[in-house]
């Protein structure tokens, strides 16, 4: 039998001032049908194409139960509830524990794909009002993860996540962050996530750059918003 997901809700944003920054991150719920083509749900907004988005980053999915690992962690001072993190899926019963890379789902009309584990930054840190934040997301692995769209069509959060394909060799969300954040130079773990069909091709050429130069990127300007 195919494993089936209900989604809780479905968000969307537009671009502007906030949490003193510019910023989609304040997502509100959709109601009915919206259409998902290759960049995202019709509507939304991501502030800068670089960092975000594009065809490998469509659509960012964020369980809901980690909000409340949040509030522990940083006390009642915010609104811990979705879409906090900027999420356009938010579900229950799916985690970094047993969402794998390349996954494959039907969503309504649209069939999408695991792309990567989302990369936590500064502007997390910024929304939350938090100068750690984006380094213990990072830590603990409760990052959520990202999709490309595979096939374009009408979805909504009345129709579940229905996984269709999953490899033989998959590493959840969690495997592949422990990996790639925790023990970034190890070279099993390295070449483990190269072998991951479906991987983004931005995670595929860092991996490949660490085993060739066995060197770790500056992660200072993505999690602290400090650049050179």
């Amino acid at each position: 039998m195919q494993k089936m997901y209900p989604i809780k809700k479905v968000f969307t944003g537009k671009v502007k001032s906030q949490f003193g920054m510019m910023t989609a991150m304040g997502k509100q719920p959709v109601e009915g049908e919206i259409f998902l083509s290759v960049l995202g749900l019709q509507g939304d907004e991501c502030a800068s194409d670089k960092h975000h988005g594009g065809v490998e980053r469509a659509l960012h999915q964020y369980p809901s139960e980690h909000y409340d690992f949040w509030r522990t962690k940083f006390g009642d001072k915010a609104d811990w509830q979705p879409a906090g993190m900027g999420e356009n899926i938010s579900t229950e019963g799916m985690t970094e524990d047993d969402v794998c890379i390349g996954d494959k789902y039907q969503w309504g009309k649209a069939v999408i794909q695991v792309s990567q584990p989302r990369s936590p930054c500064y502007k997390l840190n910024k929304r939350w009002d938090v100068e750690t934040f984006s380094e213990v997301m990072q830590e603990t692995a409760k990052c959520g993860w990202l999709y490309r769209v595979i096939t374009p069509g009408f979805v909504s959060a009345a129709e579940p996540l229905i996984l269709i394909e999953r490899a033989e060799n998959a590493l959840t969300i969690k495997q592949t962050c422990d990996y790639y954040f925790g023990d970034p130079l190890n070279l099993e773990g390295l070449r483990l996530i190269a072998a991951q069909e479906g991987l983004s091709a931005s995670w595929t050429r860092t991996v490949h750059k660490r085993m060739e130069t066995q060197q770790v990127e500056d992660w200072t300007p993505r999690l602290k918003g400090i650049f050179a």
